[in-house]
């Protein structure tokens, strides 16, 4: 959207390790503040979504078109638009930023190991063995203080994960 003196389109990754609540406090976040809520799960290639199924971690080609694909998605939508993303390495949130063509805010849902495994290991439906996590917190970047992005605790009930990240970014 965002050609200069029209509104600001907000455009909103929610980021983390696997587990750690993308798609559902995505799709919360996104209803909270009237946006589109798309889960970049979708966005995978099928071949990505075989490897990890089988407990290969992605290297950095395999995510390569998935992270540009996500980019597109801002690029390409009009209004507000909330992604559920990984975007584990700076560089990766560089080539979402690159591609969306306008500012992306980083919603980083961060919580520790414990807590994380314990929620995968509820979980029945995806994809995504518990025995990558450990991979995801290798890979996983600390925000600089020059990214556009929030960060919040998960060890906390969803709704209140959801309320303090609207306290926290401007809309």
């Amino acid at each position: 959207m965002s050609a200069e003196g029209s509104a600001v389109t907000r455009n909103f990754v929610i980021m983390g390790v696997s587990g750690c609540g993308k798609s559902s406090i995505g799709a919360a976040f996104a209803q909270a503040t009237g946006a589109v809520f798309m889960d970049g799960d979708d966005l995978h290639p099928q071949s990505n979504i075989a490897k990890m199924a089988a407990g290969e971690a992605l290297d950095d080609d395999d995510r390569a078109p998935w992270l540009a694909s996500v980019g597109k998605c801002f690029a390409d939508h009009d209004g507000a638009l909330v992604v559920g993303c990984s975007a584990l390495k700076r560089s990766y949130r560089d080539v979402i930023r690159a591609h969306a063509r306008g500012q992306v805010t980083f919603l980083h849902l961060s919580g520790s190991r414990a807590v994380i495994a314990d929620r995968m290991s509820a979980r029945s439906d995806h994809f995504m063995p518990l025995s990558l996590l450990d991979s995801q917190f290798a890979a996983l970047e600390p925000l600089g203080a020059d990214e556009n992005a929030v960060t919040v605790d998960i060890d906390q009930a969803p709704e209140m994960i959801v309320r303090e990240l609207l306290g926290q970014v401007a809309l």
